[in-house]
C-alpha cells in the first residue's frame, strides 16, 4: 500500500479522500490555491503546498505544478478526485512518466470515453444501445442544423468533451437552434476548452440512471448496482439515490450487463460510472465518467463499502474480492446543498458562510463537506457546501431520515437551496418515486414558491433574539453601551425596522418589568422572551422556537419554523430618501466575465428582455431588464471581467430618452 498520497483537488472531495487515506495510515498531501490557503482540506492534511492563484486554470488545472509538488513531497500516488484533472488523459500519462501512480483508469480508457462521440461509436461496436443522434466530425453550423432537422425537434445539443450539464441545451424549434448552439459552444469552450458538439434525440420524460462499475488489473470487472440521478436543475444533479427505484428486474439486469460490457470495451481499471437515459423499458448509453462520482456515498451506504479505499487498493495492484458485487442492503438518498438562489434560476451565491450547523452524523446519516462556518464561498469554484446523505431499510425510511437531517441543518450568510431541498424531499411525487429529469421544472411552483413575507411570529422571534444578543455583546453596563429604550416611569420601547422584499416591516418592542411584547406592523401584541444559553432561541406567545440568524452588512438571514427569510435591517431614524434605488441599473450579481452585450445605447427594451450574458462559476447568467425602458448607458464590454455590483447596463424610462454615450 502507498505510504503517501497527494490529493489533486480541493473542498469536499479532498476532505473525503483524506478521511479514508488517513484511516489506512497513508500520509496525505494537499495542494491549494491562494483562495484556499485557509480551507478545510488544507487544515486536515498532513502537509499542504501552494500551487498558484485563485483561478483554477492557474492552480488546480496546472498539472506541471501538481506533479512538481508530488515529487518534492515524496508522494507515491496522486488521487485526482472529481472535476479538474480527474478525466485528463494527459495528466494520467504525466503522472506515470514521473513515477507516480494515478489513482484512476488508464489514460487510454479516459481518452476513449472522454469524447462523447467516440465513446458512442465504441458502445455501438460493443453492442450497447445508444440514443439516436449525430456524433460526426463536421461541426459546421449548416451541418449541425441539417442533422438536427433529420433527427427531428426537440433535439438535445451536448458538448462532446464534457459533462455536468455544461454545454447542454434542449432545442424545441429550428428557429432557436443556431442561438442555442452558439451558447452551448461558449459554455463548452469555457468549461472544457473544446467547442465540439453532438446532437441527440431529446427524450420527453427520461430518467437518468447510472451503474457504478469497478475493475482491477487481474481481469475482474463488476457492477455495484444502480443509482437514480434524475432530479436535476440546470442539467446538473441535485438528488441521487441507490438503488434506482421502480426498475423491472429485467431492465436492471440489462443495465448491469451493458455497464460491465462498456467498461470491458475500453480496458477499464478502478472506479467508474456508466450513465444511461431510461424511458419506459428502453435504456440508452449516455456517457461514462472515468472517475469517482459526486454521488458515490449512496452506493457506499447500501453496500457497506468504502469506494475510495478500494480505489487505493486497486491502484496499488490488489484484486477485487471474489464475492463482489455484494447485495444491496436498504436504500440511500443524497442531496447536494449549494450556495445558490433557487428563486433566481439557481444563480450561484458568493460570500461568507456566517452560520453552518450540519446534522449529527450516525450510521444512517452522513454529511460530506469541505467548508466550515466562517469560510468564504468564492466565485472561482463550484458552490457546493455539503452533501447530506441518509439511509434506511427501505426508500420511505431513507427519505424520512433525510427530511429530519435537513430540518436539523442551519445555514446563513448567503442564499442557499436548503429550503428547496426540504420541499423536494417532502414532495408527494418524490415520495411516490415519480422520477424524470423534468421533475424540478414540473414542480417548480411547489419547490420554489413565490417569496413570501416573513410572518409576524418570525419577526417577533427575531426581535427577541436580536435584542438579547445585542445586550449580551454590549461592552459594559452603562446605559450608553446597552443602547436601550429607557423610561423613568412607564414602558421602555425599542423600534426595529426591516425591509422585507418591497415592504417595510416595523417591530415595536415594549419592555415592562419581567416581560416584553412585540407589536409587528401595528398588529396585536405578541409576548416574547429569549434564551441565548441554548443558542438563538425565542419564545413567541409561550412557544419556544430556534431563531438562528446572521447579520452581515445590514442583511439578515433568518430561519424560523423550517423556512428561510432574507431581510435588510434599516435605520429607523435615517433621513427619508436614503434608500432610494436606481431601479434601471442592471449590475453583475456575482463576479464574472461578460460574454455578450446584446443592446446598444438608445435601444428600447421590454421587461424580461436579455440585455447581456455573464459567465460566472461555470454558469452562463442572463441579465434581463426588470421593466420596459431605453438603454441609457452601458458599463462594460464583451470580454471584461467584472466584480459583483459592477454596472452592466442602465435603463431610463421609455419617455426620458437616452443620454449621450
Amino acid at each position: 500500500m502507498f505510504r503517501s498520497l497527494l490529493i489533486a483537488n480541493r473542498g469536499e472531495i479532498a476532505c473525503r479522500i483524506m478521511r479514508t487515506a488517513q484511516r489506512m495510515g497513508i500520509r496525505c498531501i494537499a495542494v491549494f490555491s491562494e483562495a484556499d490557503a485557509k480551507a478545510l482540506h488544507v487544515a486536515l492534511a498532513d502537509e499542504a503546498h501552494p500551487i498558484g492563484p485563485a483561478a483554477a486554470s492557474d492552480s488546480y488545472l496546472r498539472a506541471d505544478r501538481i506533479i512538481a509538488v508530488a515529487k518534492a513531497a515524496s508522494a507515491d500516488a496522486i488521487h485526482p478526485g472529481y472535476g479538474f484533472l480527474s478525466e485528463n488523459a494527459d495528466f494520467a500519462e504525466a503522472c506515470a512518466a514521473a513515477g507516480l501512480v494515478f489513482v484512476g483508469p488508464p489514460a487510454g480508457a479516459i481518452r476513449a470515453m472522454g469524447s462523447k462521440a467516440e465513446s458512442k461509436a465504441l458502445m455501438v461496436a460493443a453492442g450497447v444501445p445508444v440514443v439516436p443522434g449525430y456524433h460526426g466530425d463536421d461541426q459546421s453550423e449548416d451541418r449541425l442544423a441539417t442533422e438536427a432537422a433529420r433527427i427531428g425537434f426537440p433535439v438535445l445539443i451536448k458538448a462532446s468533451a464534457g459533462g455536468g450539464g455544461k454545454g447542454m441545451r434542449p432545442v424545441h424549434s429550428a428557429a432557436d437552434f443556431l442561438d442555442e448552439l452558439a451558447g452551448a459552444r461558449r459554455e463548452a469552450k469555457a468549461a472544457f476548452g473544446d467547442g465540439r458538439m453532438l446532437l441527440e434525440r431529446y427524450l420527453q420524460k427520461p430518467r437518468h440512471v447510472e451503474v457504478q462499475v469497478f475493475a482491477d488489473r487481474h481481469g475482474h470487472t463488476v457492477h455495484l448496482h444502480t443509482r437514480d440521478c434524475s432530479v436535476q436543475r440546470r442539467h446538473q444533479k441535485v438528488l441521487e439515490e441507490a438503488p434506482a427505484p421502480g426498475l423491472s428486474p429485467a431492465l436492471r439486469e440489462r443495465l448491469h450487463t451493458a455497464a460491465v460490457a462498456a467498461a470491458r470495451a475500453v480496458g477499464y481499471v478502478n472506479a467508474g460510472t456508466v450513465e444511461f437515459i431510461v424511458e419506459g423499458d428502453d435504456a440508452f448509453f449516455m456517457e461514462m465518467n472515468t472517475r469517482l462520482q459526486v454521488e458515490h456515498p449512496v452506493t457506499e451506504m447500501i453496500t457497506g463499502l468504502d469506494l475510495v479505499e478500494w480505489q487505493l487498493r486497486v491502484a496499488a495492484g490488489e484484486a477485487l474480492p471474489e464475492h463482489w458485487p455484494p447485495e444491496p442492503d436498504g436504500h440511500a438518498v443524497e442531496v447536494r446543498l449549494y450556495a445558490e438562489d433557487p428563486a433566481e434560476d439557481f444563480r450561484p451565491s458568493v460570500g461568507k458562510l456566517r452560520r453552518f450547523l450540519a446534522p449529527g452524523q450516525s450510521g444512517s446519516v452522513r454529511v460530506d463537506t469541505g467548508v466550515r462556518a466562517g469560510d468564504a464561498i468564492t466565485p472561482f469554484y463550484d458552490p457546493m457546501i455539503a452533501k447530506v446523505i441518509a439511509a434506511g431499510h427501505d426508500r420511505p425510511a431513507a427519505l424520512e431520515r433525510l427530511s429530519g437531517a435537513l430540518a436539523d441543518t442551519q445555514i446563513g450568510g448567503l442564499a442557499t437551496n436548503l429550503g428547496f431541498l426540504r420541499r423536494l424531499v417532502a414532495h408527494p411525487a418524490m415520495r411516490a418515486a415519480e422520477l424524470d429529469t423534468g421533475f424540478a421544472a414540473r414542480y417548480a411552483p411547489a419547490l420554489i414558491p413565490t417569496p413570501r413575507e416573513a410572518p409576524a411570529a418570525a419577526l417577533a422571534g427575531f426581535a427577541a433574539a436580536y435584542l438579547a444578543r445585542l445586550r449580551l455583546d454590549a461592552p459594559g453596563t452603562s446605559p450608553w453601551d446597552l443602547c436601550r429604550g429607557f423610561r423613568l416611569f412607564g414602558t421602555a420601547e425599542e423600534l426595529i425596522l426591516l425591509r422585507d422584499g418591497a415592504r417595510s416591516r416595523r417591530i415595536l418592542v415594549r419592555e415592562r418589568r419581567g416581560d416584553a411584547e412585540a407589536i409587528v406592523d401595528g398588529g396585536s401584541p405578541i409576548l416574547i422572551d429569549a434564551d441565548l444559553t441554548l443558542g438563538l432561541r425565542a419564545s413567541v406567545d409561550g412557544i419556544w422556537h430556534p431563531v438562528p440568524f446572521t447579520l452581515d452588512d445590514g442583511v439578515v438571514s433568518l430561519a424560523f419554523a423550517g423556512e428561510e427569510y432574507t431581510l435588510r435591517l434599516l435605520d429607523p431614524y435615517a433621513p427619508l430618501g436614503g434608500e432610494a434605488a436606481a431601479e434601471g441599473r442592471l449590475s453583475a450579481p456575482i463576479p464574472g466575465r461578460v460574454v455578450q452585450v446584446l443592446v446598444a445605447v438608445g435601444d428600447r427594451v421590454v421587461r424580461g428582455q436579455v440585455v447581456a450574458i455573464l459567465e460566472a462559476m461555470k454558469t452562463e447568467l442572463r441579465i434581463a431588464a426588470l421593466a420596459d425602458g431605453m438603454v441609457a448607458h452601458i458599463g462594460c464590454a464583451a470580454g471584461d471581467s467584472v466584480e459583483e455590483g459592477t454596472e452592466i447596463v442602465t435603463l431610463a424610462p421609455p419617455d426620458e430618452g437616452a443620454s449621450p454615450p
